[in-house]
């Protein structure tokens, strides 16, 4: 196959799906590369080195989309490709479906083959570890005077206590933000719903930090003595409830933090919306809010080699094997299937935007071989099906 690697475009995104190495890996099981011009230079792989590697660097997205049999970037697909997708052509992004309506309808439009990254991870995406770290540093940098913040410091000063932490949600964005905080000082509360996860992270840290169910009563109760909270939790889009309204924030201190790492819309705190590194902050009820949705993109050669490494195996399965047999072999490939020819094929995208599906299995003619098993990607169900003739 031809596989092409794309430049993001999306406002403040400077990481590639795939550096130098991941090239050479792909050219070696003897497919073919083109990438796009620049594609990682911001991410501190020029062009050279992926000529080095073995790849075909094009001038523009384009001649990717028109040359290429499979098509591949971080973010989600813009307005300006929608009509550069070919029908049959696979595509692979975080396209976030269930949340954007009008890239759903681009791609089933095409009738290409789509499939989401995010739901593809096995073990965790290693953007939810930086997002988590660096989300925590953001904070703290919100937290300065000189950006609107109370202006204390995390870990205290001799005479002046440091900072007190809520993170909400202990997967691996909220871990990931507890290990940068807890080194720097901080007294760290972190709430969950699940008491194995909480049971587990404080065993993990010595009973060193403090652990709490995380309902919304439990939040209000912590606020008042709280300088900044970390929202780390995959709210299901169909809650029209929040986690944080807008008048608990009246709870806090002026100049207190909200760092909302998780971003979804809707999600979890009232008072957030997207914002991008150029503008990242605003404030509500005195609390000052930091919103980037792509933090990863800040640290664009870290993550870039971290998430390519990632993507390799799910790419070189795709390209080696087709469509049918990687999802046959791996189930997170599968449950990743977002569209296929024209069909959707993504039961929460079903779900929260009132769409008709197929499963994947089913579209693919695979439901009575042996399946690898995966669970359901999110917790939101559909049983609008398409009605085939």
């Amino acid at each position: 196959m031809i596989f092409g690697v794309l430049k993001d475009i999306k406002e403040g995104e400077y990481r590639v799906i795939c550096t130098p190495t991941e090239v050479a890996s792909i050219i070696s099981a003897g497919h073919r590369v083109l990438v796009q011009k620049d594609c990682g230079k911001a991410a501190g792989f020029p062009n050279e080195a992926y000529e080095k590697a073995g790849a075909e660097v094009v001038e523009s997205a384009e001649e990717i989309f028109a040359r290429c049999d499979m098509v591949a970037k971080v973010k989600e697909f813009e307005e300006s490709e929608y009509d550069l997708i070919r029908e049959n052509q696979i595509i692979l992004g975080c396209i976030h479906p269930a949340g954007n309506r009008e890239e759903v309808d681009a791609i089933l439009k095409s009738k290409c083959i789509a499939f989401t990254a995010e739901d593809s991870h096995r073990y965790g995406s290693p953007n939810c570890e930086a997002a988590g770290k660096q989300g925590a540093l953001f904070g703290l940098e919100s937290m300065l005077t000189i950006n609107g913040g109370k202006g204390k410091y995390v870990g205290g000063f001799a005479g002046a206590p440091g900072m007190n932490v809520l993170i909400l949600g202990g997967g691996l964005v909220g871990q990931g933000a507890l290990s940068v905080l807890y080194a720097l000082g901080a007294n760290v509360t972190v709430m969950d719903i699940n008491v194995g996860v909480l049971r587990t992270l404080s065993d993990r840290y010595n009973g060193k930090i403090n652990t709490m169910f995380c309902t919304k009563e439990a939040i209000a109760s912590v606020l008042p003595q709280t300088d900044m909270v970390i929202n780390a939790v995959k709210w299901p889009k169909h809650r029209k409830d929040f986690l944080i309204d807008k008048e608990m924030l009246k709870l806090m201190e002026p100049g207190s933090v909200l760092v909302d790492i998780s971003n979804d819309n809707p999600g979890a705190i009232e008072s957030s919306y997207e914002t991008h590194h150029d503008n990242p902050r605003y404030v509500v009820n005195g609390v000052v809010h930091y919103c980037v949705s792509n933090i990863p993109g800040a640290v664009a050669h870290s993550t870039s080699i971290a998430y390519a490494a990632v993507m390799l195996p799910t790419i070189l399965s795709i390209l080696n094997d087709g469509v049918v047999e990687a999802c046959v072999k791996d189930g997170y490939i599968r449950r990743s299937l977002t569209a296929y020819k024209g069909y959707l094929t993504h039961e929460e995208t079903s779900g929260i935007q009132n769409r008709p599906w197929i499963p994947p299995e089913v579209i693919l003619g695979i439901k009575d071989r042996e399946l690898d098993y995966a669970p359901p990607a999110t917790t939101t169900r559909s049983t609008n099906y398409y009605v085939l003739e």
